[in-house]
């Protein structure tokens, strides 16, 4: 018997969780998921919630790099502020899979309850 076939089905729906909150990574998953529509509600809500999250930091990662190669006396804080903000989506990646390892709602302060994944 296989090891991954010893495991409950919420412990996989779980650790697929885990892997959807994987920084940079877990984007991947998370678009396949919405894309073959499959999981249960809990699972397309992170989905969801990971795509839009990664694709707006990709977007003003984007905009920040590239308003900072094309001023000349903003370079620094467009830079450090494109750094400051890839800091803080790893760290908020890292809150949330806390958050799923605790089995607590998975809540951010402005935006709410991605999904109840107890």
């Amino acid at each position: 018997m296989n090891d991954f076939d010893r495991l409950e089905p919420d412990a996989v729906r779980h650790l697929r969780l885990f892997f959807y909150l994987l920084p940079i990574f877990g984007f991947f998953p998370a678009i396949w998921t919405l894309y073959r529509r499959s999981g249960g509600r809990q699972e397309r809500a992170l989905s969801r919630f990971v795509v839009k999250f990664a694709l707006g930091w990709l977007v003003l990662y984007g905009l920040m790099g590239t308003s900072a190669f094309t001023s000349e006396s903003a370079q620094l804080p467009l830079l450090l502020t494109a750094s400051f903000m890839t800091s803080g989506y790893f760290v908020l990646n890292l809150f949330l899979m806390v958050r799923l390892w605790q089995r607590k709602a998975i809540a951010l302060p402005l935006i709410g309850k991605v999904g109840r994944l107890l």
